[in-house]
C-alpha cells in the first residue's frame, strides 16, 4: 500500500513538474510601451482612434490642425469651381480621406475599376537624372484611372488571382491569393517592359513622429551587407526630395521612395487627384492627348492649404496599446521577439529635435526600422525605386494595426491589400523574413493565437 502511495506521488510530482500552457509561457512586460506614440499617444478604443490630434498641442497647432482636417476630407471637383477646384483632367481620387479612410487603411476594392484606395506606379527600365524610376511615355509614374467629362483615363486596372496554400505544423492551411495586376481599355499603347507596382493607402497617423526619427539614427540600423548573419540586411533608401533640393533618406511610401511629409502631401495632390501644387506645377498627364485641361490655372492648390495638410498629418495622434497586462498578449510579445518579427518591427524608436514641440524628443512605440529589406519573390514588384530594388520593401509600422477592422471595417493588409487578416500577411512574408515565417508555422494553434493577440493589441 504505501509503495502504491509512494508512485502516485511521484506521478502526481511530475505531472505538476510539466509546462503548464495556461501559466508558465515566457511573457514580455508591456508596461513602457502603452505610450505609442510618446506624448502625443491617445488612450481611446473608438472609430475615431486613428483621426484625433495630438493631445499635445499648442493651441495655434490645433487651430491649424483642424482647418488641415478640413482639408483632408474635402472633396475636388472640376474647374472652374468657387469651391475645391482643379480635379483632374485624369486622376485616381477626388480626395484625401478617400484614399485613407477615417485616416486609417484602404480595403482592397470589391471592384478594381471603381475608385478606391489602389493604384497602380508605372515606370520603364532605367532611372531619371535622381536615381529615381523612369517615367513611362505616356503614363508617367502613375496609371490615372479615373477622368473627368470629356477625358479619357489612362487605363483601367484589371487583376486576376493565383491561390497559394501554406500549411502549418500542425495540418491547419491557409489558402492565399496572389494578385496579378494588368491595364485594359488603355487610351495609348503602354511602352514596352513597363513595369507596375500596386499600392494602397496607408494609415496616416504618427507620420510626424516618424519623420522626426534623427537621419543617423536610422543609419545605425543598417546592416547591407548582413555583417553579424543573422539573415537581415537591412538598408536606407536614399532619395531625391524637391523641397530641400538634394538627395535625403527615404522615409514614407511603401518603399521609403519620398522623403518628407510635405513631398507626400504634395505628390498626391497631383499624382491621385490631379491638383498641381507650388512644389508639383504641372498636370500630371501633361504633355499627353488626355492630360492638359488647357485652363492656364497652375498651381491650383494654395499653399495655405498644403501647410494645413501637412501640419494635420504631422499631429495625429497615436492610439494606445490594450490589454498589456493580459498574458497572453504578454505571451504572445515574447514570441514576437522568439521568431525574430522584431529584428525588423523594431519596437522602440526616439524623435530628435523638431519645430513642433509635440512630436520633439519623444519616445514612441512604432514597431519599424524605417528601412528597406528584401522580402521575397512572393511580395516582389519587379520594379526598383530609387536603391529599392524590385523585391525590397519598408518595414511598416504595426502600431495601430489591431484597430483596424474597428476603424476601417476590414482586415486587409500588405502594400496591395492582398491579405484578407494578419496570419495571410504573416505568411506572405519571405526573403529576409523567410526564417520568422517558418518559425510561425511551427508555433502551436495556442501560440499563434498569442502572437495574434499581441499584434491585434497594437
Amino acid at each position: 500500500m504505501l509503495k502504491k502511495i509512494i508512485i502516485a506521488l511521484l506521478i502526481i510530482n511530475c505531472i505538476s513538474c510539466q509546462k503548464d500552457d495556461d501559466s508558465e509561457y515566457e511573457v514580455i512586460d508591456l508596461t513602457d510601451r502603452l505610450y505609442a506614440g510618446g506624448s502625443t499617444t491617445l488612450f481611446t478604443v473608438t472609430s475615431n482612434a486613428f483621426r484625433t490630434p495630438a493631445p499635445n498641442l499648442t493651441a495655434a497647432e490645433l487651430d491649424m490642425h483642424l482647418l488641415g482636417d478640413v482639408d483632408f476630407e474635402s472633396v475636388f471637383v472640376t474647374a472652374p469651381s468657387t469651391i475645391n477646384p482643379g480635379l483632374g483632367p485624369i486622376f485616381n481620387n477626388s480626395s484625401c480621406i478617400s484614399c485613407h479612410p477615417r485616416d486609417g487603411r484602404a480595403a482592397f476594392p470589391d471592384v478594381i475599376t471603381n475608385r478606391s484606395g489602389l493604384l497602380l506606379r508605372i515606370s520603364i527600365p532605367g532611372s531619371d537624372e535622381h536615381g529615381g524610376p523612369l517615367s513611362a511615355p505616356g503614363f508617367g509614374h502613375q496609371v490615372q484611372n479615373q477622368a473627368i467629362f470629356g477625358y479619357q483615363p489612362e487605363a483601367q486596372y484589371n487583376v486576376a488571382f493565383t491561390e497559394i496554400t501554406e500549411t502549418f505544423a500542425d495540418g491547419t492551411s491557409v489558402t492565399l491569393r496572389k494578385p496579378n495586376y494588368s491595364l485594359i481599355n488603355t487610351y495609348t499603347a503602354v511602352p514596352g517592359g513597363a513595369m507596375l507596382s500596386p499600392r494602397i493607402g496607408p494609415p496616416v497617423f504618427g507620420l510626424g513622429l516618424l519623420e522626426a526619427i534623427p537621419e543617423a539614427s536610422l543609419v545605425l540600423l543598417q546592416d547591407e551587407f548582413d555583417s553579424n548573419g543573422d539573415g537581415i540586411s537591412g538598408r536606407a533608401n536614399y532619395v531625391w526630395d524637391p523641397v530641400a533640393g538634394q538627395m535625403v533618406i527615404g522615409r514614407f511610401g511603401w518603399k521609403a521612395n519620398t522623403g518628407s511629409i510635405r513631398t507626400q502631401c504634395a505628390a498626391a495632390y497631383v499624382e491621385d487627384m490631379g491638383i498641381t501644387n507650388l512644389l508639383f506645377q504641372q498636370e500630371t498627364g501633361h504633355g499627353q492627348s488626355n492630360g492638359s485641361d488647357g485652363l492656364g490655372d497652375d498651381p491650383e492648390l494654395v499653399e495655405a492649404i498644403l501647410n494645413q495638410v501637412v501640419l494635420y498629418c504631422q499631429t495625429l495622434a497615436v492610439p494606445a496599446p490594450r490589454g498589456i497586462d493580459n498574458p497572453v498578449v504578454q505571451q504572445g510579445a515574447a514570441l514576437f521577439e522568439r521568431i525574430e518579427c522584431a529584428k525588423c518591427h523594431k519596437p522602440r524608436q526616439q524623435t530628435g529635435y523638431s519645430p513642433i514641440a509635440a512630436i520633439s524628443n519623444q519616445v514612441f512605440y512604432p514597431y519599424t526600422d524605417m528601412l528597406l529589406h528584401n522580402m521575397g519573390e512572393g511580395l516582389a514588384d519587379n520594379r526598383p525605386d530609387f536603391r529599392a530594388n524590385g523585391n525590397e520593401w519598408k518595414t511598416r509600422p504595426l502600431w495601430g494595426i489591431g484597430l483596424t477592422e474597428l476603424v476601417n471595417g476590414h482586415t486587409h493588409f500588405l502594400h496591395d491589400g492582398r491579405a484578407r487578416n494578419l496570419t495571410e500577411a504573416i505568411l506572405w512574408h519571405g526573403g529576409e523574413a523567410q526564417n520568422a515565417k517558418e518559425k510561425f508555422k511551427k508555433l502551436s494553434k495556442k501560440e499563434r493565437e498569442a502572437l495574434l493577440a499581441f499584434l491585434n493589441s497594437l
